[in-house]
């Protein structure tokens, strides 16, 4: 990291970055931001590197699609490491897209389910006879 190079406090870099400086530190401790230490007097400041801008960007986006923050990690620093992979880039991206269509069949599995219990619920409730507390007392729910 060069000299020339002005470094941001978390504030400034939180606010730039649209995000909080609880994200910023959280994203730091996972070493997906580059980031220094700094002594002055007896604090010590943590400074970031002005491209956690984009990376943070770039989390996000990646976390909009359905990657965990571990997920990025590797792919993240590869790309600024200018390792970054484009076939194993391309199965990591195919085999989250797989996934994140089973977590779709399942939410519309659950969709239907929903769906099913509150039609028969209405029904339930429109019956007289289970509107009755005798009868209530002995029928079953479902």
């Amino acid at each position: 990291m060069s000299q020339d190079i002005v470094f941001l406090l978390i504030g400034t870099l939180a606010a730039q970055a649209n995000t909080t400086k609880d994200t910023v530190r959280h994203y730091d401790e996972l070493g997906l931001l580059k980031s220094r230490k700094r002594q002055a007097g007896s604090r010590l400041y943590t400074e970031f590197h002005p491209e956690c801008i984009e990376r943070i960007e770039l989390i996000k986006s990646a976390q909009a699609i359905g990657f965990t923050l571990i997920e990025i990690k590797d792919s993240l620093n590869d790309y600024y490491d200018g390792n970054l992979d484009l076939d194993e880039q391309l199965i990591l991206t195919e085999q989250k897209l797989e996934q994140v269509k089973k977590q779709q069949a399942n939410v519309n599995l659950m969709v239907e389910l929903l769906a099913q219990r509150i039609a028969t619920l209405e029904q339930m409730k429109s019956d007289d006879s289970f509107n009755n507390k005798k009868d209530f007392r002995n029928s079953t729910l479902p």
